[in-house]
């Protein structure tokens, strides 16, 4: 059984406290934390769930990894904005049967991510639930001011680019549905189990005026191009021969063009640039590649090796859909 409310916070206060950050003046102890942000940045705040059954099931997901993918979402709305993390918020609801020692493995998960990029666990919440686990984390960031990248800033003519490889997380999931009881080996399905989060790709697009609109690839490249587009009041071409489909498994094979469309979850970038950049094809030694263009109007089309253009609707994730 967990612990009491009083011992499971005391015990996370412990695991969380040689990870700190100089803005976190005060932070798990007090009725609020006490934060001091450079009066020349913007302050960034993003919030994400993690619900049992939604985004994860502890018969396929470890503890650990749980933990990671919890604090990676919000690190990737971070580095879409081209910010630097600061601290982390976590309230966490358990099922009163919950054994503490998978809260203590999720914790390590989380932690371990969070000390990679220097972010502070700088309060939260607990408390006991009624149907599995909830995780709700709330990550702050900052950008110098008027500089954070914003979905709403593509035009006609801008390049599309994306980072990374896409479909490799969406396509793990499809295997762990087809098979529930096989065990994957979590080290060969990395973009899914422990997601990297491109906070140093983000930064290096915003310090050198690279991106012109961003955002991350949470929810499948149709939907998230879609929200560039409406934010932008613009269209889209992609290439479809040009998408980088994720390979993975053991022996490695690559994934199926609808994984790379509509799968979610990679957390790559996916931002625009003004015709005239020229992109290296690496960038903090993560691949770059270019997938289409920005076009006028507000239709968004892909074209195929035979140079047949269709429309491309957003089918990637979305709550609340048939």
């Amino acid at each position: 059984m967990v612990n009491s409310e009083r011992a499971l916070i005391r015990k996370i206060r412990l695991q969380a406290r040689t990870r700190r950050n100089r803005s976190v003046v005060a932070g798990i102890g007090d009725d609020c934390a006490v934060l001091r942000l450079p009066s020349q940045m913007d302050t960034l705040v993003t919030t994400d769930f993690s619900l049992e059954g939604v985004h994860f099931r502890r018969d396929w997901h470890s503890p650990e990894c749980v933990g990671h993918r919890c604090l990676a979402r919000g690190l990737s709305d971070i580095a879409a904005m081209g910010g630097v993390p600061v601290a982390a918020f976590l309230s966490l609801a358990l099922p009163g049967n919950m054994r503490q020692v998978w809260v203590n493995r999720f914790m390590t998960g989380l932690l371990n991510l969070a000390g990679h990029y220097r972010v502070a666990l700088a309060g939260g919440d607990t408390a006991e639930s009624l149907q599995g686990i909830l995780a709700d984390i709330i990550v702050l960031g900052t950008a110098p001011k008027g500089k954070a990248l914003l979905r709403s800033s593509a035009r006609p003519g801008d390049r599309i680019y994306v980072s990374g490889e896409l479909g490799g997380s969406a396509a793990t999931l499809e295997q762990l549905r087809n098979s529930p009881a096989k065990k994957l080996r979590e080290s060969q399905y990395p973009r899914h189990f422990f997601p990297e989060p491109r906070i140093e790709l983000g930064r290096i697009l915003r310090e050198n005026g690279i991106a012109s609109a961003m955002i991350d690839t949470s929810d499948g490249l149709s939907t998230d191009i879609s929200h560039i587009c409406e934010e932008s009041g613009v269209g889209a071409e992609l290439e479809q021969e040009t998408i980088p489909r994720a390979c993975i498994g053991e022996p490695s094979r690559q994934v199926d063009l609808s994984f790379a469309l509509h799968g979610g979850e990679d957390y790559e970038l996916l931002f625009t640039a003004a015709p005239g950049k020229r992109l290296p094809q690496q960038i903090a030694g993560i691949r770059i590649t270019q997938i289409g263009k920005i076009t006028r109007g507000n239709k968004i089309y892909l074209r195929d090796a035979s140079d047949i253009k269709r429309k491309l609707r957003p089918q990637g994730w979305e709550h609340f859909s048939k």
